[in-house]
């Protein structure tokens, strides 16, 4: 069936037209109305519904009319039953026309979408976000380490074999030594002092002048020698200047020049899941190990222990970036290479999770060091216990929260005093069973401790706490007094 719809078919007819008035003889020239006609009449066909006859129907029709009998040129030409089989041909390749340019149209936009869409996996596969990132975060830590690692030092803790004689060899056991026994029976009573490593630990230069921040558990030992050595393998003879009378900080110092430095960072502004770098003196035979992680919790508060002493470490960060021993002292980083943490705690009963003592508390001992020529804190003589609902339960407590004075809950039951004599808090009249609520406004529970709390305070400064005493409450004026 005839496409009328279809232009092509009006460009066919009237290329055939056009060939046949080439070989028409001057006799046929007259005809050339007749062929206008003609012409025109096919245009207006193409224009007609399918219903309309074609021009080989009418000439067979009965009752055709005279305009129908005068034959047109293409009727002169083509038999009607050729001239049927003729529009047929024509409407086949109007088709195949049609086709042909709607192939090229399909696969022109197919070959752009295609392109485009291979281009863009091009540009996604070079730009994707995730490789991108991990890139850029390798490259980073790498920068960091460059950056950081000439400012880290390994601490040797060396002790006189004649001093160390009735020392337990088996209180370090990551340091210990299976020859060290031995080696002291060879010694006579009055032979020169001979020292032996014993152990290892981990700092970095906080100024270029050669002060060194570490753990107190590092340089605890009054009867050791110290040495320093640092990235470049030089080693240096080093001495004690300081130590906190409570947290797990030490200050070491030893003759140098233009030692590199690594900046304390803000640690009240740490988030949860941001990556971290420790750097250290792994197991005290691999210096300036590196490992990552990522921060898993802060203001943790945890009991540390070594060689029969044990200590309450509070607001503590935690990571697991692996920190072996051997890394005590050294620094816990962020991504810009600035000091967060100072790593000093591992617990032994998990994977991965160490502690790090937050950098704001290493900043305060450095300001007070170089304020005073030592490190001193705000003291206030109590021993506590923070409530929580479980406690308040079992002890029948009035409140969920706060310090309760005790020495007698716990691990950490003493047989001294809950109050200390002669201290602030004595002095105060803070009595064995006070619950204290506040501290200058300030709300202590599992999450604000009261030892967090009395760290923005300075000795000599006057405090006010809200103190719960037989389920009355009243306010206490204390002057803190120092620890050295």
């Amino acid at each position: 069936m005839q496409d009328n719809n279809n232009p092509n078919n009006i460009i066919s007819e009237n290329a055939e037209n056009k060939l046949a008035g080439e070989n028409q003889t001057k006799a046929e020239k007259p005809q050339a109305g007749a062929e206008a006609k003609t012409e025109a009449k096919i245009k207006a066909t193409a224009a007609e519904t399918p219903e309309t006859k074609t021009e080989a129907e009418k000439a067979t029709a009965p009752g055709k009319s005279k305009q129908a009998e005068t034959p047109t040129k293409t009727q002169i030409q083509t038999p009607p039953q050729t001239q049927a089989q003729t529009q047929i041909m024509k409407l086949g390749r109007g088709l195949v026309f049609s086709i042909l340019i709607l192939s090229i149209l399909a696969g022109a936009v197919a070959g752009f979408a295609g392109g485009f869409v291979f281009a863009g996996g091009m540009f996604a596969a070079k730009g994707a976000p995730a490789k991108t990132v991990s890139v850029q975060e390798d490259s980073d830590i790498i920068n960091v380490v460059k950056k950081a690692s000439p400012a880290v030092v390994s601490i040797i803790i060396s002790k006189d074999l004649q001093q160390a004689n009735n020392s337990d060899p088996f209180s370090n056991p990551f340091f210990f030594d299976p020859f060290f026994q031995n080696r002291q029976q060879q010694q006579g009573s009055n032979a020169q002092p001979t020292y032996q490593e014993v152990g290892a630990g981990s700092g970095f230069f906080i100024t270029a002048s050669g002060l060194i921040l570490t753990n107190k558990h590092v340089v605890a030992d009054t009867q050791a020698k110290y040495t320093v050595i640092t990235s470049d393998g030089k080693e240096y003879d080093a001495s004690v200047v300081a130590r906190d009378p409570i947290n797990d900080l030490a200050l070491v110092k030893i003759n140098i020049q233009n030692a590199p430095v690594l900046q304390l960072a803000d640690s009240s502004n740490l988030q949860i899941g941001q990556r971290v770098i420790a750097i250290g003196d792994s197991l005290g035979e691999y210096s300036n190990t590196v490992t990552t992680g990522i921060v898993s919790g802060i203001g943790r508060n945890v009991t540390a222990g070594g060689e029969g002493t044990s200590e309450q470490l509070e607001g503590v960060i935690q990571t697991d970036a692996a920190i072996n021993p051997g890394n005590s002292g050294g620094p816990l980083l962020d991504i810009q290479g600035q000091v967060i943490g100072v790593n000093t705690a591992i617990d032994e009963q998990g994977q991965l999770v160490g502690f790090a003592i937050p950098s704001n508390d290493a900043a305060k001992d450095v300001q007070s060091y170089d304020s005073y020529g030592e490190i001193i804190k705000p003291f206030l003589g109590v021993r506590y216990v923070m409530i929580t609902p479980d406690i308040q339960k079992q002890q029948n407590l009035p409140v969920g929260n706060g310090a309760w004075i005790t020495s007698n809950y716990g691990i950490n039951s003493s047989s001294e005093p809950a109050v200390v004599p002669g201290s602030a808090a004595d002095k105060a009249g803070l009595k064995d069973g006070d619950i204290i609520i506040s501290v200058n406004g300030a709300k202590i529970d599992a999450r604000n401790t009261l030892t967090e709390v009395l760290k923005n305070f300075n000795p000599g400064e006057t405090i006010h706490m809200s103190v719960l005493r037989g389920g009355k409450a009243m306010d206490v004026a204390v002057t803190l007094g120092e620890k050295k």
